[in-house]
Formats: structure tokens, C-alpha cells, sequence
């Protein structure tokens, strides 16, 4: 004779998933895109791009450095001095040698400055230094 209620207990125990090779697997996934993921350096201001209908995009990664209104230089998050620009870029190239150098500079900023500090990046040994701009309002998509 069959016993029901046994074999309803027993169905019951070989339903249970177990979750922690799942939970392995979601943390090894996180991991692998933390590893791999490269992330943009910022200058650490917000400035007012001037525009340019021949804009074009960079590929490779970069070092960005921006000139604020007040012609005051940032690089990663802080301020430095103009005469600093050559080490800092230099220290940037030393981390990533095929590395491209972005001036984002306000419309409001003196060219000059722009001047000096694409030239610390030239003296620093970049080969790709570029000034940044943004595409017109009906320019772009």
C-alpha cells in the first residue's frame, strides 16, 4: 500500500533549489566587470564647450584636462599650476603611453592659457593632443 503522505514529504524536499552556486556565479560576474571595465578620469569641473561643426570623436583613452572660466587648470579633480601640466602628463603617459590628451577648455578662457598647456603636453611627449568642442545644436543627433 502506498503511504500519500510520505511520498508528498518527499516530493517536497527534492523541490528546494540551492541558491549559493547562483550567488557564486552573480558575484563572479560582478567581479569580471569591475576587472574589465576602464574608467574616464575627469577633469573635475564643469565647463561651456565652445562649438564646431567639424567635431570629431576620440578613440583611444585619455587624459583630460580642463581650463575653467577663470583660466585655472584641473586635472583629475584638482587644481594645479601651468608649470605643473608637463609633470602631470608626464606621470599620466608613464600609467598609459599610447594615451591621447584632451584640453577641455571654456569659450570663456584665455587662449593663451589653452597655448601653454597644450604645449606642457607636447614638452611632456604626448603625441595626440587635442583641444575639445562640441557639435552646434543643429549639427548634432
Amino acid at each position: 500500500m502506498l503511504n500519500i503522505t510520505a511520498t508528498r514529504r518527499n516530493n517536497r524536499r527534492s523541490s528546494e533549489l540551492n541558491m549559493a552556486p547562483l550567488i557564486d556565479m552573480v558575484f563572479i560576474l560582478l567581479i569580471f566587470f569591475l576587472v574589465t571595465t576602464s574608467f574616464v578620469k575627469e577633469t573635475g569641473i564643469e565647463v561651456s564647450r565652445p562649438t564646431a561643426a567639424t567635431v570629431t570623436g576620440q578613440s583611444t583613452a585619455t587624459i583630460l584636462i580642463g581650463i575653467d572660466p577663470g583660466n585655472r587648470i584641473f586635472m583629475e579633480h584638482r587644481e594645479i599650476d601651468v608649470r605643473a601640466v608637463r609633470a602631470n602628463v608626464e606621470r599620466a603617459l608613464a600609467e598609459n603611453p599610447e594615451a591621447a590628451v584632451v584640453v577641455v577648455a571654456d569659450r570663456a578662457s584665455s587662449t593663451g592659457t589653452a597655448i601653454q598647456v597644450m604645449d606642457g603636453c607636447r614638452m611632456a611627449g604626448a603625441q595626440n593632443v587635442s583641444l575639445a568642442a562640441s557639435l552646434p545644436e543643429g549639427l548634432g543627433p
